[in-house]
C-alpha cells in the first residue's frame, strides 16, 4: 500500500487519478468500460499511478448528488473498488502536500482540491494527472493533465450526461 510517498527503490509513479475519472468508472454510462479498464489497470498495479482514497468519497458525493446515482449503488461500487486495497492507493495528506495544495490553488486560481493534485503530482517527479476536466487541464502549470479517454467516447459521455441532467 502506498502511504505517505514512495521510496526511490519503489516503482516510479506515472500519474495520479482525479475523481472524475473514478467516477465515470463505477456508474453505468457510455464511457464506463473506457474508465473502468483504465482504473483496473492501475488497480492492479500494471500503470503506476495514485489514487487518493479521498477520491473515492468525492466520487461518492459527485455520484449521488450530482449524478442521481442511487446512494446504495454508489456505495457497493466504490466499497469494491477499495476493497481490492490496491497499492495504487495513496492514503495520506501530509502538511507539506496540504501546503503544496493551497499555494497552488491560489497561484492557478483552481480549486484547492486540483491544487492538491497538483501538489501530489509534482511530490512524484512531476506526473501526469489524469483528469476529465479540460479546464484543469488549462490551468495547471508544471504538470501534465491528460483525460484518459479517447476523445470520441468522451463526446459521448458528455452528450449524455447533458441529456441526463436536463431530464
Amino acid at each position: 500500500m502506498v502511504r505517505g510517498g514512495l521510496q526511490p527503490e519503489e516503482a516510479r509513479i506515472e500519474g495520479v487519478v482525479d475523481v472524475g475519472v473514478i467516477v465515470i468508472a463505477h456508474f453505468a454510462n457510455p464511457a464506463q468500460a473506457h474508465a473502468f479498464a483504465f482504473l483496473k489497470d492501475i488497480l492492479l498495479w500494471n500503470k503506476k499511478c495514485l489514487v487518493p482514497t479521498s477520491a473515492i468519497m468525492g466520487a461518492y458525493h459527485v455520484m449521488t448528488e450530482y449524478l442521481g446515482v442511487e446512494r446504495s449503488s454508489a456505495y457497493n461500487a466504490l466499497t469494491k473498488t477499495l476493497e481490492t486495497r490496491s497499492p495504487a492507493f495513496y492514503e495520506d495528506i501530509s502538511v507539506d502536500i496540504a501546503l503544496g495544495a493551497l499555494e497552488n490553488a491560489l497561484s492557478y486560481r483552481i480549486e484547492s482540491w486540483d491544487g492538491y493534485l497538483v501538489s501530489l503530482a509534482k511530490a512524484h517527479d512531476e506526473a501526469v494527472i489524469f483528469s476529465i476536466d479540460g479546464r484543469f487541464a488549462k490551468k495547471a502549470k508544471g504538470v501534465r493533465v491528460v483525460n484518459p479517454l479517447p476523445g470520441a467516447v468522451f463526446e459521448e459521455y458528455n452528450a449524455w450526461l447533458k441529456a441526463k441532467l436536463e431530464e
